[in-house]
């Protein structure tokens, strides 16, 4: 394949994942990371012990912890950084990215302005070719070689296609899409249900309850999506159920942990710290909720997380709010006509 290596930024569980598979299809990986010491620890070890303990890191992942020079030997760029970190890690190199396809793998959204990592990726470089990553992908399967399946978006074609040529292989599956905003959307929406799923788990709360919650999440995140412009249909796909199904159900999803911990009564600062990792949805619930109401798009179930997290109700009283205050049709995105 490639002689040229392929770069991936961000030495975190996804990260990491992402840099194997590339690695075992035989291309050679530059897996950026801001820490030495970790990457001194994979190079010697052929292990990233602090986000996926048990796995091997293949050989051709290098470590590196120059990014400008990592950004300079490689044309494939997957940023797979924290939404707080990017634009700070990626700012300062912005003229070094022009041309380069970058494919944000970051499932968040900055609270400045509403904006996605792919919108972030086009501000800093807007010279660059642009795509995203998303679906159901926890870092650990992907890493331990679970059947698992993802969708690459861009309106580059020549980028969807060379994605998944580099990704493609025994145990992952990549298909294309053209709506980048959809599928990125899709990606950062689904964590915020994802927490509101495990405290309901924690809570014992039946599969009837998870799956009403579940279902009623997809309503009410395609009628927000769709009244920014995306298309319905991309959340029927990988990228929107899919994703919204394996994080709203795993206990291997992070949201999914933190709503678990906040349902055995840990407060969200002692649920963030236990679980020792970025939980996206933490940080998109205030930015969803303000973006909801500036738009005037009925959200109950972000309204009501919110009112959990930050005004102390319970996740008790939010599905009794729910009981009495959901519209009454089920589907109320799509319009029937051509049904």
């Amino acid at each position: 394949m490639t002689e040229q290596p392929i770069a991936v930024l961000g030495g975190g569980s996804f990260g990491t994942a992402i840099a194997n598979l590339l690695a075992e299809n035989g291309h050679r990986v530059q897996l950026w990371m801001r820490d030495p010491e970790q990457a001194e620890i994979i190079r010697s070890q052929r292990q990233n012990p602090r986000y996926l303990k048990g796995v091997t890191v293949a050989a051709l992942v290098e470590p590196a912890t120059d990014l400008e020079q990592v950004l300079e030997r490689c044309e494939l760029i997957f940023v797979a950084l924290p939404s707080s970190a990017l634009r700070q890690a990626l700012q300062p190199f912005a003229q070094r990215l022009s041309g380069r396809m970058l494919v944000s793998t970051t499932k968040g959204i900055e609270a400045e302005g509403f904006m996605l990592m792919s919108q972030i990726l086009e501000q800093i470089a807007p010279q660059a070719r642009i795509g995203v990553l998303s679906g159901p992908n926890l870092a650990r399967e992907i890493a331990e070689h679970a059947l698992t399946a993802t969708v690459v978006a861009s309106a580059d074609e020549g980028l969807c296609a060379q994605v998944q040529a580099v990704l493609h292989g025994r145990t992952f599956r990549v298909y294309a899409s053209t709506d980048r905003f959809g599928v990125e959307l899709g990606g950062a929406l689904k964590n915020v249900y994802a927490i509101m799923a495990g405290m309901a788990a924690a809570l014992g709360m039946g599969e009837n309850t998870r799956s009403m919650l579940i279902t009623r999440a997809l309503a009410e995140m395609t009628r927000f999506a769709v009244r920014l412009g995306a298309n319905p249909m991309t959340f029927l796909g990988l990228a929107g159920v899919g994703d919204l199904i394996v994080t709203c159900t795993s206990a291997k999803s992070r949201n999914f942990q933190v709503g678990h911990a906040l349902g055995e009564g840990l407060s969200l600062e002692q649920a963030v710290s236990r679980l020792g990792e970025v939980a996206e949805g933490v940080n998109t619930i205030k930015v969803l909720k303000n973006k909801a109401e500036e738009l005037q798009v009925y959200m109950p179930l972000v309204a009501g997380l919110h009112a959990i997290l930050f005004e102390g109700c319970t996740l008790e009283q939010v599905i009794a709010l729910l009981m009495r205050g959901e519209p009454k049709t089920d589907v109320d995105f799509l319009s029937t006509e051509g049904f």
